[in-house]
């Protein structure tokens, strides 16, 4: 050990304590915009020579430079609130400690405490310094009457004096009902919870650590163009949507109910954390945003590079061959660490993308009927498909708004194998991909941009082998004389040969540029992202660190608030990301809160799902009470497995702490919590009468698998798989830039002599398509210090041992489900699992590795 200045060392009754914490990280966006080269390393390098990684960096935290005090959870003061010992200074540095990881560093410290002080369970920590540094833990040894005690801090700590209100204090490890606090411990715990919820005014601050609900009025910027005005999203009946954190900021000047765009304030805790990889991810989306696309854009307006692919070859070399770029704007972008992360260069003027995971097999399997009805069941996007239990389709849009909808496909058309239409639906082996509602209120003012695009519907029939063939696909617009007279619709058969096998290709993209859009702005960004936000805000706000459901649901909500702030700075805004490259511009978040009106909670419970549609029946002699109607359903079947393992934990676990409802009843903290997500949080859907009541234990569990499975489960199948299956473009395209050629037009002349140019011509362009490759990328990664399902980033989470073997044998549980997942994709009996491209469907395996793996169930949204 080396020793610092030591403060008091008079050895009488002392409790020996180590603090382990991680300096302030200089490595921020600008450092790494502004480096030359070196790539990851060298950015790294230049970060811990700028913080400094030596004992002389170190012993800035001695002398009197950080100090705690100890709080007795069984002994009182005067006021009747738990003892509060003396200042004591951290003292040396323990240079050798077998369980620190990368950047941490540990002190030792020694607390004057004798019996009359009872056990400590918080402390209070003050920084004189002027920076911040990250406190991980506290770990205290040999307490008398006691033995071992462990903090788990986690958290940012600045300089004392920005807390004037109220010190920092840490807990430990103990897990409390709010009846059930030791009585010296109840005024600091709820002291920390009003810190927490803060006053509601002013503009939020990088220190501080307030949670707060505001509506999404931060996506456009008026002040700057009328073409960047944007909807307020929640606060209304027109625009409902989930709340995000609230940052105070500033009006805009033209329009004083929206927030002007910048920085985006997330409490302080929320931040990623140090040296980590989704650091490394937030800075190159942000690379991206401000400087890899205004460098591409520069390509393409000075004509360096045609804007068109002209082959299928073409999208291919740009994983084969990559894509040649002038020197100037390579040396612009090359300096980036996302660069070098990211794109793979000869060292001059070639940018290449790693090959996606749909091509690595074959290269044209892609095209074939059964890949595209399989990613439906097996894809980025799984959770769509439903049962068509009526013939025609019908739709749920007014009819005295938009008229008569109802889908114009016959029976006569359908190629059933052999079946009638009446004998399909009895026999339960129709099914339907429908997006006519979703994007038809929203067709005549899409299809006045740069893109063109239909509504769809698919009409998918189950063969006898368990895998679904398209039989028709329905494209529909708006009506030219209005609205009110429906739609008009064309019918689109398979085709195998001549210009009708093209014409087929190119519904096929119509359907999956609608699946896209739908993937991306409600399957991934509103089901759970948005959704998710709430929940965030209300459990910091109403439940202790101390409460069993805090140490519940707090992982699943790691970095989630921060990865949605940076959606809303660079993905979501007003010409964002996804408005420059996905159908519906600037519609697209907009159209995320239409259907944000249709979204019911108990529904996102997965057999729920799967019931509403139609793809399951309850069934209480199949495993888990339910009996999937499409066997063959990846998505459906591994999920079913991952939903039962996560809710039998949750009902272990809280089964701990809650004996009987009244136990739920009489929580309230937990009511408090629930009456704010329900009223503040979800607050436009807050009159429903789907709500739970959170009057029961079962209601309880089945709340919390449902947070538990969208933020971990639901976010990795809709998120993971966006690289694999969408870099390659012609196969997830993500906008349609002309409608179908008619005969007698230089388009139709066009596809008949050339399937290829006329489906390249349709779909993404070359510059659209390198950001989307550029974004999705990032998106699909797992970052290196990833924290799967079935594990914690501290082993020392809970002081509980029944809580700490109930979560062992979860991981245990899941380790199991992953074997079966295995065996499951060799079984060549189930095709969907596999399919034409051999891509086993993984995407629901618990445990993954750093990159693009297609496989891994993180704890929470995390990217």
């Amino acid at each position: 050990m080396f020793s610092g200045v030591t403060g008091i060392m008079n050895r009488g009754q002392k409790i020996k304590g180590r603090v382990v914490l991680m300096r302030k990280n200089l490595l921020d966006f600008n450092t790494i915009a502004s480096i030359p080269s070196g790539g990851v390393e060298g950015v790294i390098g230049s970060g811990l020579n700028v913080i400094g990684s030596t004992l002389d960096g170190l012993t800035s935290f001695l002398g009197r430079s950080v100090s705690l005090q100890l709080i007795s959870a069984t002994q009182v003061d005067e006021n009747g609130n738990g003892k509060v010992g003396k200042d004591t200074f951290l003292e040396g540095i323990i240079a050798t400690l077998p369980t620190l990881g990368a950047g941490e560093s540990a002190f030792s410290i020694h607390f004057e405490w004798d019996n009359s002080m009872g056990i400590p369970a918080a402390f209070y920590i003050k920084n004189y310094m002027q920076v911040e540094f990250y406190l991980k833990s506290l770990t205290l040894e040999d307490v008398p009457n006691h033995g071992t005690i462990h903090f788990v801090c986690n958290s940012w700590v600045y300089n004392s004096k920005l807390y004037n209100k109220r010190e920092r204090i840490f807990f430990a490890n103990k897990t409390y009902v709010p009846s059930e606090t030791p009585t010296p411990l109840v005024k600091y715990r709820e002291e920390e919870l009003k810190t927490l919820r803060g006053d509601g005014t002013g503009e939020r601050k990088e220190w501080e650590r307030v949670y707060d609900y505001d509506v999404y009025n931060d996506l456009g910027n008026p002040d700057s163009s009328e073409k960047l005005v944007r909807p307020i999203l929640g606060g209304s009946s027109i625009h409902p949507y989930p709340r995000r954190g609230r940052t105070g900021r500033y009006p805009t000047r033209r329009d004083p109910k929206c927030e002007k765009p910048g920085e985006v304030y997330v409490p302080r805790d929320e931040n990623f954390g140090h040296l980590k990889s989704s650091d490394f991810l937030t800075y190159g989306i942000k690379s991206l945003s401000q400087y890899v696309l205004p460098a591409f854009q520069s390509v393409f307006d000075l004509n360096f590079t045609p804007n068109e692919f002209d082959s299928f070859q073409d999208v291919r070399d740009l994983y084969e061959g990559g894509i040649k770029l002038p020197l100037d704007v390579i040396s612009t972008i090359s300096p980036l660490p996302v660069i070098k992360e990211l794109f793979r260069t000869d060292g001059e003027q070639v940018l290449k993308f790693p090959p996606p995971h749909i091509i690595q097999v074959s290269k044209s399997a892609w095209m074939t009927d059964e890949e595209f009805a399989r990613e439906m069941l097996a894809g980025v996007n799984p959770c769509v498909i439903r049962r068509l239990q009526e013939f025609p389709p019908k739709s749920n849009l007014d009819p005295g708004t938009y008229g008569n909808q109802t889908s114009k496909i016959t029976a006569e058309a359908l190629e059933l194998d052999g079946c009638t239409l009446e004998e399909a639906l009895a026999k339960q082996k129709l099914f339907i991909l429908d997006y006519h509602d979703v994007f038809m209120p929203y067709l005549r003012r899409i299809n006045q941009t740069s893109a063109k695009a239909y509504a769809t519907r698919t009409i998918l029939f189950l063969r006898d082998n368990g895998t679904l063939k398209p039989v028709a696909i329905e494209l529909s617009l708006p009506h030219p004389d209005g609205d009110q007279s429906g739609a008009v619709s064309k019918v689109i058969l398979p085709a195998k040969e001549g210009v009708q096998s093209t014409i087929w290709l190119l519904a096929k993209a119509y359907v999956v540029v609608n699946d896209s859009c739908y993937h991306q702005l409600m399957s991934h960004w509103l089901n759970t992202h948005a959704v998710v936000e709430p929940f965030v805000i209300a459990t910091n706000r109403h439940l202790s660190v101390l409460h069993p459901i805090h140490k519940l649901l707090h992982p699943h909500y790691r970095d989630t608030m921060n990865i949605n702030a940076l959606a809303r700075q660079s993905l979501i805004n007003a010409d964002g990301i996804i408005e420059q490259t996905f159908l519906p511009s600037k519609y697209a978040v907009e159209m995320s809160s239409a259907v944000y009106k249709n979204w019911v909670f108990p529904d996102q419970a997965l057999p729920n799902d799967l019931i509403k549609r139609g793809v399951a029946v309850a069934d209480s002699s199949s495993p888990h009470g339910l009996r999937l109607l499409l066997e063959d359903y990846p998505y459906a079947a591994d999920g079913i497995e991952i939903w039962a393992a996560i809710k039998s934990w949750v009902h272990d676990y809280v089964s701990l702490y809650y004996a009987a409802d009244n136990d739920v009843k009489n929580d309230c903290e937990l009511q408090n919590w629930w009456k704010e997500v329900v009223e503040v949080g979800h607050g436009d859907l807050k009159d429903k009468p789907w709500w739970p009541k959170m009057q029961t234990l079962e209601e309880l569990i089945e709340t919390c698998t449902i947070i538990i499975w969208t933020a971990s489960a639901l976010h990795a199948a809709v998120n993971f798989g966006q690289y694999p299956y969408g870099g390659f473009i012609l196969n997830r395209p993500t906008t349609t830039r002309r409608l179908l050629p008619e005969q007698g037009t230089e388009e139709y002349d066009e596809m008949v002599k050339s399937h290829q140019k006329a489906y390249l011509r349709t779909i993404t362009p070359k510059y659209q398509t390198l950001v989307d490759l550029s974004v999705i990328e990032i998106l699909s990664r797992h970052a290196s210090d990833e924290v799967y399902l079935g594990e914690r980033d501290n082993p020392h989470w809970t002081s509980d041992s029944r809580a700490l073997q109930a979560f062992q044998n979860f991981g245990n549980k899941l380790k199991q489900i992953e074997a079966n997942f295995a065996q499951k994709n060799n079984d060549a009996s189930l095709g969907n699992r596999v399919g034409p491209v051999e891509l086993p469907y993984t995407l629901l395996h618990p445990s993954g590795e750093e990159g693009l793996a297609f496989r891994g169930i993180p704890n929470s949204i995390s990217i």
